[in-house]
């Protein structure tokens, strides 16, 4: 019995190595020098090939190395009956809330404005509009929409929710359902899409949803790149329906040199750094779903597939 680690486009040394350190009894093989493939029991994936999960005859579960797992549930040949689970740790969530306020922070405080200004040579100090007046509406109250929400609040702003079911989060006005979609945005001055990436929410970021915003509304987006109609927002922002964006996820990443995203002088970019998962931290969350499916266990933070979280 052996644990497969299939990590596309980035390093898998870390992981194999923390894991190896908890258990070094553990068989681990990495992807794509599996050896038999009958000896695969758990894959640890992100960004597989699409059907390559299929050739795993005695896989009991597939597991994300992070938080999302539309890059496995998208995967129209992915083997029937087998868990998916996700991570959930507080790092993933630290890191994500750290990431929200620091980019609503930069906004509000006119921080874009000052970096034009240095390069100027400019001293022409503004003054922040107060943050109680600011409507910052979060999309998506997971674990970790619910956490930035929570500490918007805690900063003074005043936060909106918006998500697919009633939720009650203590200093937020939550709204759900489409039925409530359009009096959220029309309370909106900067929008946070912390949602998960399903079938109804792909390309919910689009002109329609930014015209029904308060004017010059400031986008942040950290959630999944396909969320995002990238034309839309180009558009948005040319004829002044939003301010800008912050964006940390993108339909292809790396972001093709060529990408208008680059140079648009209302658009910052990240290389999708807002919330990286910790090899060393999450490991054990790892190994423990590992030893349970040995027992014939369901895993722990499996995922709805019908829902996609």
């Amino acid at each position: 019995m052996a644990l497969l680690i299939m990590l596309v486009g980035e390093d898998p040394e870390p992981w194999k190595s923390v894991l190896s350190r908890l258990d070094p009894s553990l068989d681990i093989r990495v992807w794509p020098q599996v050896g038999d493939v009958e000896d695969i029991v758990f894959a640890l994936v992100w960004n597989h090939p699409r059907g390559e999960l299929r050739k795993y005859p005695n896989l009991k579960c597939i597991a994300s190395m992070g938080a999302g797992v539309d890059h496995i549930i998208r995967d129209p040949e992915l083997p029937a009956g087998v868990p998916v689970t996700r991570i959930v740790h507080e790092s993933l969530t630290r890191s994500m809330t750290e990431y929200v306020i620091h980019a609503v922070l930069d906004h509000c405080r006119d921080m874009e404005k000052y970096r034009r200004d240095q390069a100027g040579k400019i001293w022409d100090p503004k003054f922040p509009r107060p943050r109680k007046e600011v409507g910052v509406g979060v999309m998506g109250l997971g674990e970790l929409g619910a956490a930035a929400a929570i500490g918007l609040v805690e900063l003074g702003y005043r936060v909106l929710g918006w998500s697919r079911t009633p939720k009650a989060i203590s200093g937020v006005q939550t709204f759900w359902g489409m039925e409530q979609f359009s009096h959220f945005l029309s309370q909106t001055d900067i929008l946070v899409c912390l949602l998960p990436l399903t079938p109804q929410t792909e390309g919910i970021l689009n002109l329609e949803t930014f015209r029904k915003l308060r004017p010059g509304a400031f986008l942040i987006n950290v959630a999944r790149g396909r969320h995002l109609i990238e034309e839309d927002l180009i558009v948005a922002l040319d004829q002044g329906i939003l301010s800008g964006a912050r964006l940390d996820v993108f339909e292809v990443e790396p972001l093709p040199p060529e990408h208008p995203f680059w140079d648009h002088p209302k658009v910052q970019i990240t290389p999708h750094v807002s919330s990286l998962t910790e090899p060393e931290a999450v490991a054990p969350q790892i190994l423990e779903n590992y030893e349970r499916v040995l027992r014939g266990l369901e895993p722990v933070n499996q995922v709805d597939l019908q829902r996609g979280y």
